[in-house]
């Protein structure tokens, strides 16, 4: 089993879930977080002066799948994800040991 950890620019969320519905991916987790990637966050200047926002919000998403599930994963989810500019995301692949359900 593999864990596939998403992260992506929240407005890109449902079309990411939508897609990943699409390829018979439905059990998934979601968490609002914090950060930056390689651009280092975002600076806006005005007649005041610069302002560096060096966190930025985005959406963490994460789902376990059979090994054989992997790829469509991926590739649903770095389709839905793209928008062809910086800061899109980044998407890690780790694998899962064992998996318990806790009710039983």
């Amino acid at each position: 089993m593999k864990m596939i950890v998403a992260v992506i620019r929240p407005e890109r969320l449902q079309a990411v879930k939508d897609a990943l519905k699409g390829s018979g991916i439905n059990a998934l987790t979601i968490t609002d977080v914090r950060g930056r990637g390689q651009q280092s966050g975002i600076t806006f200047s005005n007649r005041v002066g610069t302002i560096v926002i060096d966190e930025i919000e985005k959406t963490k998403v994460e789902v376990v799948v059979e090994d054989s599930e992997e790829k469509a994963a991926i590739e649903a989810i770095k389709g839905a994800a793209k928008t062809g500019h910086e800061g899109d995301g980044r998407i890690f692949v780790l694998p899962v040991e064992k998996s318990i359900r806790i009710r039983d």
